[in-house]
């Protein structure tokens, strides 16, 4: 049985509906065996018969949460995390001012879907419900909302932005050095953990290959070699690439979930 959803429209109070070729696929899809569901979940071609609609993607996501399965909600999150990615223009790679902001756009965009994903594993809500809905407007939508917050990041003075950065850092210190404890600790946990950092995109996997080694991500000391000079990148990348990593890890492994 496919669950309703429970989110409310602001204007008339009425439950949220998804459009009815939506519900109806859904009823089809939930009978297929899970590897045919992810292989036509891999299919990008809207025309094609056997296309996945998002919004479907999306439901099988947040319901692989009752069948307690890690590596299912892994396959199908992977494929919904790389449409977002794609649905998310790039920046054009011209390195200047506002190539730079549209990438800020970009990754704030993504961490806050990734964000949304996470809270909604760990505890059921309404909030994930309009992408079962609407998925391309949810994303233009968290889009916009990027934007609005990264132009207001670049009005702000150079101070208050590092002390932010400072604070961001040090709170994904305090999870790294949990993840260290947990691996030498668990060889279990070790052999999941690193499996699904080499799932991750290749710069967020050996950043934090690397953080767990106990590199440094920046240092004052021109001689001492750091994550950004070993990736070939600045220190606010490497901040990025741990940052999108720990929220994509923390996404797989539950806190007080029985890993």
């Amino acid at each position: 049985m496919i669950a309703p959803l429970t989110k409310r429209k602001k204007k008339d109070g009425t439950l949220y509906e998804r459009p009815e070729h939506i519900e109806h696929l859904l009823r089809e899809l939930q009978g297929l065996a899970r590897d045919e569901l992810v292989g036509r979940s891999l299919i990008r071609d809207r025309s094609n018969p056997s296309y996945i609609p998002s919004e479907c993607l999306v439901h099988f996501v947040r319901a692989s949460r009752r069948d307690n399965s890690e590596a299912w909600f892994e396959r199908l999150y992977k494929t919904l995390l790389d449409r977002v990615s794609r649905a998310i223009p790039r920046s054009d790679g011209l390195g200047n001012t506002t190539s730079l902001t549209r990438e800020r756009i970009r990754e704030k965009a993504i961490d806050r879907f990734i964000e949304l994903v996470s809270e909604d594993r760990i505890s059921p809500s309404d909030r994930m419900d309009f992408y079962e809905v609407r998925f391309d407007l949810g994303i233009k939508r968290l889009r916009l909302d990027a934007q609005e917050q990264a132009w207001r990041d670049e009005s702000r003075s150079v101070d208050l932005d590092e002390a932010d950065t400072a604070m961001e850092s040090d709170s994904g210190s305090v999870v790294v050095d949990r993840l260290a404890e947990d691996i030498s600790s668990d060889p279990l946990f070790r052999r999941k953990l690193y499996a699904a950092i080499g799932k991750l995109p290749p710069e967020q996997s050996r950043t934090m290959h690397l953080l767990l080694n106990g590199w440094l991500t920046h240092s004052s000391d021109p001689d001492v070699m750091t994550i950004a000079k070993t990736l070939n990148c600045s220190d606010r990348s490497v901040r990025n690439y741990k940052e999108r990593a720990l929220k994509t890890l923390m996404a797989l492994f539950n806190q007080g979930d029985d890993q």
